[in-house]
């Protein structure tokens, strides 16, 4: 069957896409559409053309099986000239999704509508690329340079109402797709037509604009390329000829896609493709989640009930008392309402999230729910208390889950009734925000239950990576071992802001020290004293010294820094520098490059050692937890990914 069809509703042709799963460019898709426009423009009877895309979505982007491969013809910016360059007009006709060349082949076309809820974008940057088919040339002509740069460099999408607002698109409609399109194509005749978007002039944006714009893109980068290289191939746009800007940006398009960066960015792309669905777990159903309940409504326990209404799930919300009730709904609300604040949820929405969740004291409100999430005080004795509750109340096949981060899930669940039916789901705060769930079976936990682990963090739009247990699981553990080397460093000498600026530099939103007293430095000296209590042997480490000289972070005005009343501003302490003074053993030189190198070398290592323990199914799972949970700068891959570039 051809992914290419045409039919004719009198004077106005159909071109009908269907390459399922979303469409994609492919080889075979672009020939069809090469050869539908030849076949057109020679039927005298045909006056206009609709490009409509069957199933899910319009075209939503590149084929990703020819990622890597030498590009075959027709080539994607031969292609949307050809359209655009056609006898006859063509109408694109959006629904779903027009990302990437997707886009690219809708600026061909003469007229753009699509059915509300659509979106339109040019996410290239986001694979370490640049729009190679006239995004950067022709979206300017649309919608003016401050809305493509926007577009093209931050690389998210936008809705068809504000595509609309912004010209990209010329009308927004409602119902049948094909029939709007229809008669969108028969009205547009009557009128004549505008000039083909390559004809289009670009106004000339206010002296100081790009200059503006570079510096804000480079600080927003922090060192990745394709950011600022789409910018120049926009500016480009609007100073250059058509044909001159187009040049330089398949010129930058071959020369980015090449890039270590767009490597890195590419294994990014298909480990978070295939995290959602393991391959082992492919052949298992999970089960049906209708309600939920989460215990406890902190930080965690509100977070993780507010992904869980995003994602259209009823939730029972239980606290110890009516008091700590109360303060739990009030965190739900107060996490809404931000979302209304940044435009994310109308009122309305944030009121539906809210009417969704049910407060209660007693665990018998759970009697009917499917799964069970645990986010109280990381203590065991109060989270065994917990499960013996669920365990008298619950079904006997309700799925029970665990959010600890450091505790040993094993020591939870001991004497829970089915064991099979219990794991550990690590969310990461905000909850609700973050993107990461770390997924921990016991060994008796089963095939069914731990799909629907990963079910849950598909339903929630998270990277779900399954963990064998260990202190800390994946991330914690490497988070130990990133720390303990960057005090390694201190204790020869290299100075605090000097580590921290090397990791900003290599990416990173903070250093290791900056994100410490963000923190807050007690939280982790609280597990030392703990394992230390217990009989375990952990070393003295100098956050140690800090924390009991009252030195806790930016929340006690001092931690590695001194900070200002009422301001974040990290400031060299001349406090910290006595204090650790005694434990300076050495004195050496080391490059900011040679910083970064080190500290991620480190952190490579203990995922190494992660592996090799089995703790971890795949080097892409480590890299993707360190990314989504940890900041690690996405461009570079992540650390089992740079490692491997070094080797």
């Amino acid at each position: 069957m051809s992914v290419v069809t045409i039919a004719h509703a009198g004077e106005i042709a159909t071109v009908t896409i269907d390459n399922p799963p979303v469409n994609a460019l492919s080889q075979a898709l672009r020939q069809g559409l090469w050869d539908a426009v030849a076949t057109l423009d020679a039927d005298p009877a045909v006056k206009a053309v609709v490009l409509i895309c069957a199933g899910r979505t319009f075209i939503a982007g590149a084929d990703v099986t020819e990622f890597g491969k030498p590009p075959m013809e027709p080539h994607l910016p031969d292609l949307v000239a050809r359209i655009e360059g056609a006898q006859k007009p063509w109408i694109a006709a959006i629904h779903g999704s027009a990302l990437g060349g997707g886009f690219e082949i809708a600026m061909g076309c003469r007229f753009r509508i699509a059915l509300e809820g659509a979106s339109v974008g040019l996410p290239e940057v986001t694979l370490g690329i640049v729009p190679g088919a006239s995004g950067t040339v022709r979206t300017p002509r649309l919608a003016g340079v401050q809305a493509a740069v926007d577009l093209v460099t931050g690389g998210k999408p936008v809705k068809a109402a504000k595509a609309k607002t912004l010209g990209l698109i010329d009308a927004v409609v409602s119902g049948d797709l094909q029939a709007a399109a229809l008669a969108f194509a028969r009205e547009a005749l009557e009128q004549p037509l505008p000039l083909p978007v390559s004809q289009r002039p670009i106004a000339t944006p206010e002296p100081g604009f790009w200059e503006a714009q570079q510096t804000a893109i480079a600080k927003r980068a922090r060192g990745e390329a394709a950011p600022l290289r789409a910018l120049e191939c926009l500016r480009k746009a609007a100073e250059a000829s058509f044909d001159v800007a187009m040049a330089h940006e398949r010129a930058t398009f071959l020369e980015l896609r090449a890039s270590e960066q767009a490597q890195a960015l590419r294994a990014v792309f298909f480990a978070e493709r295939a995290a959602p669905r393991p391959a082992h777990l492919r052949d298992v159903e999970p089960v049906a989640l209708r309600k939920v309940g989460v215990i406890g409504g902190g930080t965690m326990g509100a977070g993780i009930a507010a992904a869980l209404r995003d994602a259209g799930l009823p939730v029972t919300l239980i606290e110890r008392d009516a008091e700590a009730l109360a303060r739990g709904l009030g965190n739900l609300k107060t996490i809404f309402d931000g979302g209304v604040k940044r435009g994310k949820l109308s009122e309305s929405q944030a009121a539906e999230r809210l009417a969704g969740v049910t407060g209660a004291t007693d665990y018998a409100a759970l009697a009917d729910a499917d799964l069970v999430i645990e986010a109280v005080f990381e203590e065991i004795g109060v989270k065994r208390a917990v499960f013996t509750e669920l365990a008298r109340h619950c079904r006997d096949d309700a799925i029970m889950a665990t959010n600890t981060s450091y505790l040993d899930p094993r020591a939870i669940a001991e004497g829970l009734p089915n064991p099979a039916r219990f794991i550990g789901l690590h969310f990461f705060s905000p909850a609700n925000v973050m993107k990461l769930l770390e997924i921990v079976p016991t060994a008796e936990t089963s095939a069914q239950t731990l799909a629907t682990g990963f079910a849950l963090g598909r339903a929630l739009n998270k990277i779900p990576v399954q963990a064998g247990i260990c202190e800390g699981f994946i991330g914690n553990r490497i988070l130990k071992r990133y720390r303990a080397a960057a005090e390694g460093l201190l204790r020869k000498g290299v100075a605090i802001p000097e580590i921290d600026a090397a990791m900003r530099g290599y990416g990173f939103a903070m250093g290791p020290f900056e994100a410490q007293d963000l923190g807050g430095l007690d939280i982790a000296f609280l597990q030392r004293e703990g394992a230390r209590a217990a009989g375990q042997a952990v070393p003295e480490a100098l956050a140690d010294i800090l924390v009991r000289a009252g030195r806790k972070g930016q929340k006690t005005g001092g931690g590695w820094y001194d900070y200002a009343p009422g301001e974040r501003a990290p400031r060299s302490s001349i406090t910290v520098a006595e204090l650790l003074a005694p434990h300076v053993t050495e004195f050496v030189s080391m490059t900011r490059e040679e910083i970064a190198a080190d500290l991620v070398g480190q952190m490579a290592a203990e995922g190494q050692a992660i592996l090799d323990e089995g703790i971890a199914r795949s080097p892409s799972d480590i890299d993707l937890v360190e990314i989504h949970g940890y900041g690690f700068p996405r461009w570079r891959g992540g650390p089992m990914f740079a490692a491997q570039g070094r080797s």
